[in-house]
């Protein structure tokens, strides 16, 4: 699980723009923000570099999300 749609709000920034700025669709990035996908080790450190945030900071630790549930 991933925290994308999370950091996006915190910085302000739309899903259209990190669309554009990763060469994705849209409809992907979409996908990505609502968990419905996940973004390959690749996409999530571009993704990563893009917001400046660390790799980490898009992950919901294991023990976390299981208490979500």
């Amino acid at each position: 699980m991933n925290r994308i749609k999370e950091v996006l709000e915190q910085k302000g920034i739309k899903q259209i723009w990190l669309a554009e700025k990763l060469g994705k669709s849209y409809n992907m990035v979409h996908s990505y923000a609502q968990n419905k996908r996940q973004p390959s080790l690749e996409d999530l450190y571009k993704i990563a570099e893009i917001l400046n945030v660390e790799a980490k900071e898009l992950l919901i630790e294991r023990t976390k999300y299981k208490n979500v549930e």
